[in-house]
């Protein structure tokens, strides 16, 4: 069993071994820190940077009531050269860290994402996707002179262009959404209520502090059980907190003492899932392969069966030996889907249905039914 996390000293010499940093939050600069982790060692990063606001006073509602808004000393640099070469170097580092299959996502504002998403493609980072979080409850703007901000965007993007075999976990996702392909607008709330993390005056603890739930659904998209997931802007430690939650292991680097205390104190109390919880379905792939003529002769299906697609605008007949034949011709379920739509292919698991009790049911529900037949057979 895993015990939250204590406070790391700064790395004291290159390349340390990994296991030395594991579930752990190192104290120091976030490059110095990159520099000093092995090659290759990281499956997922999430990076939530300074977003460079550059505010030059006071933002104040219409009533003249401060607005709180980010002002750290961390978020300002001199200029957009300065954040730039910034950005380089931390960037340089993640992509050198990263496993040749690992994935980076990055979060900003309008102020900066721009910036960052230029100097990924410019160092041969690969994008994937660019995905928008819609706040549900975004703060307004005061003033009426701008639209209200009511989003930010995350660039989802592998380590090259030649990456193959990066986790997306596809199948999990679409189930966990009513079996539709998860869309890249997602929306959820801001960090509000008993998540939010405050001092002791009751003032926000950081600033710009994530909802768990965002991390949750970039960690399950992008990450197996055992994974390590790299934040080099820890902050209070959402990722920490979701990832001992989600069985996975995690590095933070964060300069802050204030909320480095706050993240170790957060981690500690998170409970980790169920094991037999994360557990990822099956991909399609991974599902053993199911030959047509097997429904035929284990009787789920029998020889003379009329088959239709779902509107019976088409008919095939099955044949004992596992083919079907429409308009005269024999072929695989396939082949003959494709012949009668005057396609170059056809999937006919799903395009052929059969009559099940008066409704019209795809073919690829028997081979499920088989498929879980064989498993509780095993």
């Amino acid at each position: 069993m895993r015990t939250g996390p204590s406070v790391a000293a700064p790395f004291p010499s290159p390349k340390s071994p990994l296991a030395d940093v594991l579930d752990r939050i190192v104290v120091g600069d976030c490059v110095e820190g990159l520099r000093a982790l092995p090659d290759a060692c990281i499956d997922l990063v999430f990076a939530d940077p300074p977003y460079n606001l550059q505010l030059e006073g006071l933002l104040t509602r219409p009533d003249a009531s401060i607005v709180d808004a980010v002002d750290d000393d961390w978020d300002k640099f001199a200029s957009f050269a300065e954040y730039d070469a910034f950005t380089q170097a931390w960037l340089t580092e993640c992509r050198r860290v990263l496993k040749p299959n690992g994935t980076l996502f990055v979060i900003g504002s309008y102020h900066n994402i721009f910036r960052v998403g230029s100097a990924l493609q410019d160092l041969g980072f690969w994008l994937l996707n660019d995905i928008i979080w819609r706040k549900a409850n975004p703060m307004p703007n005061f003033r009426g002179r701008r639209f209200t901000n009511a989003h930010e965007t995350m660039i989802w993007a592998s380590r090259d262009a030649k990456a193959k075999g990066y986790t997306f976990n596809y199948e999990a996702l679409k189930a966990g959404n009513e079996d539709c392909q998860v869309r890249s607008d997602w929306h959820m709330p801001l960090c509000t209520g008993g998540e939010r993390l405050k001092d002791a005056d009751g003032a926000k603890a950081h600033p710009t502090q994530k909802p768990e739930a965002l991390l949750a659904k970039i960690i399950m998209a992008a990450s197996n059980p055992g994974d390590v997931i790299l934040d080099p802007f820890f902050g209070t430690g959402t990722t920490g907190a979701v990832a001992r939650k989600l069985g996975r292991r995690f590095i933070g680097l964060e300069r802050d003492l204030t909320y480095v205390a706050h993240a170790e104190r957060r981690i500690a109390a998170a409970e980790p899932v169920d094991p037999a919880l994360l557990m990822a379905p099956a991909t399609k792939r991974e599902e053993p392969r199911i030959a047509f003529s097997a429904i035929v002769e284990g009787d789920m299906l029998r020889a003379g069966t009329a088959l239709s697609d779902a509107k019976r605008r088409h008919e095939a007949i099955v044949r004992p030996d596992g083919t079907i034949m429409a308009n005269g011709i024999v072929g695989s379920i396939h082949k003959i889907g494709a012949l009668v739509q005057g396609l170059p292919a056809c999937n006919g698991w799903t395009f052929w249905h059969h009559d099940a009790a008066g409704r019209l049911e795809p073919i690829d529900t028997l081979r499920a039914a088989y498929r879980s037949a064989m498993a509780k057979a095993a």
